[in-house]
């Protein structure tokens, strides 16, 4: 055989997906497909009466959003569908002008995300501290179970049982075998269980009316003039922030859980993408699901674009397909998931007596800053936010006390070198000023910045004012061992800063 004949084969080897040549991959992505589109039906239908529309919306929004962004997103095996978040974003605006308005804006909402995307906005997560991610992930986790509360009052005594069932069967059958997974056995067994026995709890189907067709593609509703962009581009611009900031904070806890990397410019891009397709589709628009994300990735082990995309397909089929048999899957069963899924993601060791006692206070205080604002609003964007602003502070402070002045004088009382140690920037260099002996120090002074960085023009500012007080008493200032950037920053603006 030719030498030329056998290397197009390995390419080819090289770009099939795991799941085409790995049944036991195919097995795993199928089955968790299917348990996040079980997972993502009721929890659709609540954010479409939390933005004010019929379940039909939310529902074609998250098979939309799932299918699309499993083609275009930058982070495999992650859920993107109608969310709380952007449900109670764009609800004023449905409530105001009608449901035309809402898809105009999800579709703005898409064209601000990719126009985000391209500006590289993703590069702004490596500003977001380790203490505010996993502020982050425990709010989260406290949401996912606070969001299953309702479900648990005023309800029949059946339900309590049947959550305490469902827990015991997701808890205990990974021990047997992991080949269906735990989620999906619990479902149908309670399911088998209300159904056979005609036990009286609430179902999906009382959640709200399953779609019979699917979605059709069409123009929004509204006049394409002046007035309607400046009606919907408020509300458009604040989901396509918060739809980002979620999914962004999603994609770096699916990076971490799986210890993968995930193109975040990509994942920006193809948000805006799927909103922009889920808006054409007369869908509500959404993002980044952790909690299904969390089903996906850390309950069922999915890690393809497969499982993504098989969840909107599913959701689909299931609702018209077998919308009488998913009507009657108690919500017991799918609150039992959540609690399972809000318990996993809590993340236990950072709360742990021990790692508190090594922690410093500051981290602490971001962190609980940030779960306290995201359970206080319900809304993580806010949280994130702020636990970055707060830890930004704390951080400003410890390194404003790290700036040291020490003083030298010669011999011969004729020359006195001032040695700064530390960053300098407008933290430290307030204080910087009032550091130095004006009125007794010698004609000379060297002030000597070789352990020093000057960062802003804070510094400079300061240095400047320094030179002005000793030169007001007839003395000379010498600054010395500044590094390249420190001295480029001060050739700049010194003598620039203040009016004269």
């Amino acid at each position: 055989m030719p030498s030329s004949a056998v290397p197009p084969a390995a390419p080819l080897r090289a770009l099939r997906p795991d799941w085409l040549s790995n049944p036991k991959v195919w097995r795993t992505e199928v089955l968790a497909g299917l348990v996040v589109a079980l997972a993502l039906i009721p929890e659709a239908i609540s954010f479409s009466i939390i933005a004010g529309v019929d379940p039909a919306v939310g529902l074609f929004a998250s098979f939309t959003m799932a299918v699309v962004i499993s083609i275009v997103g930058g982070r495999r095996a992650m859920i993107s569908a109608a969310t709380g978040a952007v449900a109670l974003v764009i609800a004023p605006l449905n409530r105001e002008h009608g449901l035309g308005y809402l898809i105009a804006a999800v579709i703005l909402a898409g064209v601000i995300q990719v126009a985000l995307g391209v500006l590289g906005v993703a590069k702004l997560m490596r500003f977001i501290p380790r203490s505010v991610m996993v502020g982050f992930v425990n709010a989260l986790a406290i949401l996912i179970f606070m969001a299953q509360v309702p479900e648990m009052r005023n309800v029949p005594w059946a339900v309590y049982p049947l959550i305490i069932g469902g827990l015991a069967l997701m808890v205990l059958f990974p021990r047997i075998t992991t080949v269906i997974p735990a989620p999906l056995l619990s479902i149908v067994i309670l399911t088998a269980i209300t159904v056979g026995a005609a036990i009286a709890v609430p179902t999906v189907g009382d959640k709200g009316e399953l779609p019979s067709s699917l979605p059709v593609p069409g123009l929004p509703d509204v006049p394409f003039t002046l007035d309607t962009l400046t009606t919907i581009a408020p509300y458009a611009f604040a989901m396509a922030l918060v739809g980002l900031m979620e999914s962004l904070m999603t994609a770096k806890l699916v990076d971490d859980i799986t210890d993968t990397h995930s193109d975040k410019t990509r994942e920006s891009v193809g948000q805006g993408i799927a909103n922009i397709v889920t808006g054409f589709f007369g869908g509500m628009g959404g993002c980044a699901m952790i909690g299904q994300t969390m089903i996906n990735v850390k309950v069922s082990g999915a890690r393809t674009r497969l499982s993504t995309f098989l969840a909107g397909a599913f959701l689909m089929v299931l609702c018209i397909a077998f919308g009488p048999v998913v009507s009657d899957i108690p919500m017991a069963a799918l609150v039992a998931v959540m609690i399972m899924v809000s318990f996993a993601t809590f993340d236990w060791h950072s709360v742990a007596p021990k790692t508190l006692k090594r922690m410093p206070a500051g981290e602490i205080g971001v962190m609980a800053i940030t779960v306290a604002a995201v359970v206080a609003t319900h809304n993580l964007a806010i949280g994130v936010v702020l636990g970055s602003v707060t830890a930004m502070v704390v951080f400003a402070k410890r390194v404003a006390r790290l700036a040291e002045v020490t003083a030298v004088i010669d011999p011969d009382n004729t020359t006195v070198v001032y040695r700064v140690t530390g960053e300098l920037f407008f933290a430290s260099s307030n204080d910087l000023v009032g550091q130095f002996d004006y009125a007794n120090d010698p004609e000379k002074v060297v002030i000597d910045l070789s352990a020093a960085h000057i960062w802003d023009a804070s510094s400079v500012a300061a240095l400047d004012a320094i030179e002005s007080k000793y030169a007001q008493r007839g003395k000379t200032v010498e600054i010395t061992g500044l590094n390249d950037p420190s001295a480029d920053l001060h050739g700049k603006l010194t003598g620039e800063l203040t009016s004269h």
